[in-house]
């Protein structure tokens, strides 16, 4: 298997070769500048330019990428320092590479690597005592797929102190196994069986962005210990951990351990209650969210408008939900009155606290079904099966099976073989909603003329 500098020299520093060297009967004229040649062609004679090929670099570019070349060493350290002194992001993903100690000598002469990608390589085993190294300026580390020990992933903190992103991603991590010295007495108290093998080991405050995302951690407590380890944490990314509550055993507040985050991907988390917005709602820094796919929007009989309204009426902190743009002032104001009238005919112990803080902002709204402005009970919507659309007039006043039953004859499906995503006109960016309740009448959809349904078989 090659070595690093086998792998670059391979890719960067070819050796220097004239096109047509080889071509016979070439003849130099004394007369003539150093590139021009003179070939014999019967009675004429032809001029030739040779136009050499690009010299060899003398050194790699500041983003050098060998992901996937068996790399298994890093070889001779010096003519490494020699060719990569311009280097500053190395991506060194799905290799070979093993030990620890090379990969910190890579490290050392390569003195303005900031970015280093080490994803899949087969580094689970322990670090040895590493010397004490130069300054490694090292400020962003991807380690995803490496299934590294806990106690491996402390040693690589300690010996990376300026370090402020960190890739730990898809390792199979149930638990956290390291917590920061602050906690060590909080566990002395509460310790359990499971928690024999926690290490703990000194805060990194430099560190402002973690991704954690894929690891089958359930339990918020394992991520409180992150905000203890990393306290000036800015982006969280927990995206596809099955995290079944924002609520950690031993203590209600578990915001305080996360005071500077801006950032927090949550999608795909196993979480089926409000109570886990209104916690969220609690972390003061907090502006940029994302909380796709919960059970808990599996439950709700309302449109993905609406959902969206009620969550940004809970947030009030949030200037961004679900990638989408920067919640207006006009889009909140509207959410949060839309927010008074959804509750305001629920019993008092129904209602959430976000309610009554709302409702002193806003005043006490009449609800809308009591204004005399009835919509049209016929609209004009666009029908979409395929490549064929056609506008139709429909009464909003249908169910959604109706609907389908309706539609059979112009497209050929039975209704149960049949989908119906609505698309509202005005919220294109966000992508066609599935009308997934059969009982539920049009109109809750807010349904206009414009607005399109799209006509889906099942597969």
């Amino acid at each position: 298997m090659p070595s690093l500098l086998e792998a670059l020299e391979r890719k960067y520093f070819a050796e220097c070769e004239f096109e047509n060297a080889h071509e016979p009967e070439l003849h130099k004229r004394r007369d003539l500048p150093n590139d021009f040649t003179v070939t014999k062609c019967g009675g004429r004679m032809e001029f030739s330019i040779f136009i050499p090929r690009l010299s060899p670099l003398t050194s790699v570019p500041a983003l050098l990428v060998l992901n996937d070349c068996d790399i298994d060493s890093a070889g001779d350290f010096e003519s490494i320092r020699e060719k990569c002194q311009r280097v500053r992001e190395l991506d060194l993903a799905q290799n070979k590479l093993s030990d620890w100690s090379e990969v910190f000598s890579i490290l050392e002469h390569m003195p303005r690597i900031e970015f280093l990608n080490l994803s899949k390589n087969q580094l689970a085993s322990p670090i040895s005592s590493l010397p004490t190294a130069p300054t490694i300026n090292l400020k962003s580390l991807v380690l995803n797929g490496t299934y590294l020990d806990w106690a491996c992933v402390d040693s690589l903190l300690r010996n990376l102190p300026v370090l402020q992103e960190l890739h730990l991603s898809l390792n199979n991590y149930k638990q956290v196994l390291i917590d920061a010295e602050e906690a060590e007495q909080r566990l002395q108290e509460t310790e359990t069986p499971e928690e024999t093998e926690l290490r703990i080991t000194k805060a990194h405050p430099a560190l402002k962005t973690l991704h954690f995302t894929g690891n089958p951690v359930e339990h918020w407590q394992e991520i409180c210990r992150l905000g203890r380890l990393f306290p000036n944490l800015e982006a969280l990314v927990l995206a596809d951990c099955p995290i079944r509550s924002l609520q950690a055993e031993e203590n209600s507040d578990t915001h305080r351990y996360f005071p500077s985050l801006r950032l927090l991907n949550l999608s795909s988390a196993q979480l089926d209650s409000w109570t886990a917005i209104d916690q969220l709602a609690k972390f003061g820094q907090l502006r940029n969210l994302r909380v796709k796919h919960w059970p808990l929007w599996e439950s709700l009989e309302c449109t993905e408008h609406e959902r969206r309204q009620l969550l940004i009426a809970r947030l009030p902190n949030v200037e961004m939900l679900n990638g989408g743009g920067k919640i207006s002032n006009d889009e909140r104001v509207d959410s949060e009155r839309a927010f008074v009238r959804y509750y305001m005919d629920k019993p008092e112990d129904e209602r959430p606290a976000r309610y009554e803080e709302l409702q002193q902002i806003h005043g006490k709204l009449d609800p809308l079904v009591n204004v005399s402005l009835k919509p049209d009970k016929r609209v004009k919507v666009l029908f979409t099966y395929n490549d064929v659309s056609e506008s139709r007039f429909v009464d909003i006043y249908l169910t959604v099976n109706d609907l389908k039953a309706k539609l059979e004859k112009l497209v050929g499906l039975s209704p149960n073989k049949m989908r119906l995503y609505y698309l509202d006109q005005d919220y294109k960016e966000f992508g066609p909603e599935e009308m997934r309740f059969p009982n539920k009448q049009l109109y809750s959809y807010n349904i206009q003329s414009g607005d399109e349904i799209i006509i889906d078989a099942k597969k």
